[in-house]
């Protein structure tokens, strides 16, 4: 069955890239990235696995954990690890699981038939701190992630997490929010002190609140 928005992560202990590791302990209340991919030594997924060691401060400053998974050994994790820090200019110490059993796979239904019958899709999971899905993101293996794009939404999610507001399209930190339906209007200066703009009477913009 696959998971949805709002369901519960499931929790597993797998070997890793770094030793062996229990899901719930190693993100311990943080939030998460769990990302998978098709296998190792690919071109593709060197790129990624390079990209997310270039980006490990803005992770942190995100109070986020990134695993990353495929279907190879500890072994060849290892061995394509030196290839991608030496090929994308990086440090990967972040854990990328082996999972050869297809356990963790299978758990998030990461393998869709019709693509791989073995290899795993490019699946994205963000896991806030209650350890439910925040978000689904699934690319086809020939097209790499935009990590960009999962750093803004993770901000965007801790952003509504906070505070009650919305990001609208192509929203960026640091450019003005939507406050939600359910605020009434003549409520939102009290809860908004920066100041509102009322564009219709269900589309009110604010300041970022945390800037």
């Amino acid at each position: 069955m696959s998971l949805r928005l709002g369901d519960v992560a499931p929790n597993f202990q797998a070997e890793t890239s770094i030793g062996k590791i229990d899901f719930y302990e190693y993100i311990d209340g943080q939030w998460a990235v769990l990302y998978s991919h098709p296998s190792d030594y690919t071109p593709v997924c060197t790129t990624e696995l390079g990209r997310t060691a270039q980006l490990k401060s803005e992770f942190e400053k995100r109070n986020t954990k990134v695993l990353a998974l495929s279907v190879d050994s500890v072994e060849d994790h290892l061995g394509w690890i030196k290839d991608i820090n030496e090929t994308q200019n990086c440090d990967v110490d972040f854990p990328i699981i082996a999972d050869k059993d297809r356990k963790v796979s299978e758990l998030y239904d990461m393998i869709h038939p019709n693509a791989s019958a073995t290899a795993t899709v490019r699946s994205v999971f963000v896991i806030g701190p209650d350890k439910k899905v925040k978000l689904t993101l699934t690319y086809p293996a020939s097209t790499g992630r935009n990590f960009f794009e999962i750093l803004r939404v993770i901000d965007s999610l801790q952003l509504t997490d906070e505070y009650s507001v919305a990001t609208p399209a192509d929203w960026k930190d640091g450019e003005d929010v939507i406050v939600v339906p359910a605020i009434k209007t003549e409520d939102i200066p009290a809860k908004f002190p920066k100041g509102y703009t009322e564009v219709k009477s269900y589309l009110r913009t604010t300041p970022q609140p945390n800037k």
